[in-house]
This record gives C-alpha cells, sequence and structure tokens, in this order.
C-alpha cells in the first residue's frame, strides 16, 4: 500500500482507505457485527490506515464498531468522522457550538479515543457554511485538543469553495468518480495552493463502477440504493453519483471497454482517482473482506495510459455530464 502525505499536513496515510458509511447497517443493506469487523480487519491488514466514518452512520453504530476494533488492534491509524447530520436534535439545532460540542464528545467516546484525527462538517448547506459559525467552533474544539484536524464534506462545488476560503481548513471531502470529474477542474488546484487535502468518496459511483450490477440488479429496502435512488431521503447525487440507475448502467459498458489488462473494473476507477496528484486518499467501502482486499490491490497497479484518460474526460464531457443530477 502506497502512502501519501494529507497534503499539508505531515502526517501520512494510505492512499486507499475504507469507507464506513456500509458498517452503520441502515442505509446500505444489514451488515452484521462479525461482517463488519471482518471488513476492518482485512482493510487494515491490506495496509489501509484510514479510515472514515460519521457519527450518523447507523446513529452511532459505525463509530462503535470502530471503536471496537481498535480495542483489538491499537495501531496507528488516521480516524475520520463527521458531524451535523446526527438526528438528535436534528438540523438546523446541530449546527449550535453547544449541540457540535456534545455530538464530538460522543463521538470521542464511541471510538474510544483522546482525541479525533479528523472532525468533517457532515454536508452542512451553504447558508451555515456562509455564516461561519460552525469553522468557529471546530477552531475551538482544535484549541481545547478534542480534535487534531478539521474539514468538510460538501455536496457541490460551491460549498468546496465556501469550505476553501476557511483558515485552517484541513480537508475537503468531494464525491468524485469517472462519472463525476467536475472537482478535478474546479477544486483540485486551489485545494493544492492551499495545502487542502482531498479525500474522495464515492469513487465507484455506489457500486456502479465494479461493473457488476445489471438491469435485474435489487437492493433491500433499507439500501439507499433503492430508498434513494431519486434523492427520496437525501442529495439525489450520493446515489449512483447522481446517475438515473439504467442510464449508469449504459456508461458501464463504455467504461469497461476501457479496462486494462490486469485491472478489474472496480480497480480501474479508483487507479482513475489516484491519479489525480491532488487526492490524498480514496474511500471505497467494502461488506466484505474480499472486497476490502481488492481495493487495496489498486494502490500497487500502475497510472491508466494517458489515452485512457482522454477517452473518459471525452465520455464524460459529451454523454455522461447532461444526466446527472444533483449539484456538481
Amino acid at each position: 500500500m502506497r502512502l501519501r502525505t494529507f497534503n499539508g499536513d505531515p502526517v501520512q496515510v494510505s492512499e486507499v482507505g475504507l469507507g464506513c458509511w456500509q458498517i452503520g447497517g441502515d442505509q446500505w443493506g444489514d451488515v452484521p457485527d462479525a461482517d463488519a469487523l471482518g471488513t476492518l480487519r482485512a482493510a487494515v491488514d491490506a495496509g489501509s490506515t484510514f479510515l472514515d466514518t460519521a457519527d450518523v452512520y447507523g446513529q452511532g453504530r459505525s463509530e462503535e464498531l470502530i471503536g471496537r476494533f481498535l480495542k483489538e488492534r491499537p495501531g496507528p491509524l488516521f480516524i475520520a468522522t463527521k458531524c451535523g447530520r446526527f438526528g438528535t436534535p436534528g438540523m438546523p439545532a446541530n449546527f449550535e457550538p453547544a449541540v457540535m460540542r456534545r455530538h464530538a464528545e460522543a463521538s470521542l467516546k464511541r471510538l474510544g479515543v483522546d482525541a479525533l484525527d479528523l472532525t468533517q462538517l457532515h454536508c452542512v448547506p451553504l447558508k451555515w457554511l456562509q455564516r461561519g459559525e460552525v469553522f468557529e467552533t471546530l477552531r475551538q474544539l482544535v484549541k481545547e485538543g478534542k480534535v487534531r484536524r478539521f474539514g468538510a464534506s460538501v455536496e457541490s462545488v460551491e460549498e468546496a469553495r465556501e469550505c476553501l476560503k476557511q483558515d485552517g481548513l484541513k480537508s475537503l471531502q468531494v464525491i468524485f468518480n469517472i462519472f463525476r470529474q467536475t472537482p478535478a477542474t474546479e477544486l483540485f488546484e486551489e485545494a493544492q495552493r492551499k495545502k487542502v487535502a482531498v479525500i474522495v468518496r464515492l469513487p465507484l459511483a455506489s457500486g456502479l463502477l465494479s461493473g457488476k450490477f445489471t438491469s435485474a440488479t435489487t437492493f433491500s429496502a433499507n439500501d439507499h440504493r433503492t430508498m434513494n435512488r431519486n434523492g427520496e431521503n437525501f442529495n439525489v447525487g450520493e446515489t449512483f453519483g447522481g446517475l438515473p440507475f439504467e442510464k449508469g448502467l449504459e456508461f458501464v459498458e463504455a467504461v469497461r471497454k476501457l479496462v486494462p489488462p490486469g485491472f478489474t473494473m472496480a480497480q480501474m476507477a479508483l487507479r482513475w482517482c489516484l491519479d489525480f496528484p491532488a487526492v490524498s486518499v480514496v474511500i471505497p467501502g467494502a461488506r466484505n473482506p474480499a472486497q476490502a482486499n481488492a481495493n487495496a490491490d489498486a494502490s500497487e497497479l500502475p497510472p491508466l495510459p494517458e489515452e485512457v484518460h482522454e477517452k473518459l474526460r471525452r465520455l464524460f464531457r459529451d454523454d455522461v455530464k447532461a444526466h446527472v443530477r444533483g449539484p456538481d
């Protein structure tokens, strides 16, 4: 597993981490504790040192499971969590300083750590980012030693730009994949200039870019790919990268033709993200050890040929972009 600096921060992290939304067990179908812990073990055994979670994933379950794992594997891991979307008291009260503090302290307790390596604002609406109070609260938590660094996970380029104005911002988490390429041209240069690490979520577009789905594929009722397929519960861009499922399947076939020998389609999609120097870490999810191992293996694969990059840029520009729903 190759390591990358967290941009301007001296800490190094594995370039392929593990997204832990799945192990919350409430929006990706049921994930038993044994499966979740087995996946965490496999990812770390394969060299992943970066685990990304949030207080709202399973209303704390994802953090609790990571906390259990950290007790058995107290190695040098980097744990990134998020705040702002927890169910109690809910938005917008979640953005009040006292509530943010309470949520940060609850994350500390669930994870069983003395300080949070990274706390990220969790898709906070633009008007609250513009007011700036949420950033002041995070700066205070850093001063108090409860949080080592802070960042933001965003839904849109506009939100990302607002966050990049903030002093002390250490990371920006964005949706970025072969079907959602806008951040590369609209954000990455500025993030590098300001020494802000880029964390890539949904690198596989909710599994579309694994190449394993067909028109007959179904998902469980408590999987966001069923209940948020058209943005019914939260930002439509979080499911299948904002593409309608059937249209996404069409574009998958175009991508499949470009997979180099020795790559799976998922590994090519991860490698594509990693070929951008602004990216510090990609955080694909996994539901079992085999998926975690296959994702980690993408780190050892060579960069994609420029010809493949050019064809994928053209596919996005000429075909995919017009069908993407939700914010850029």
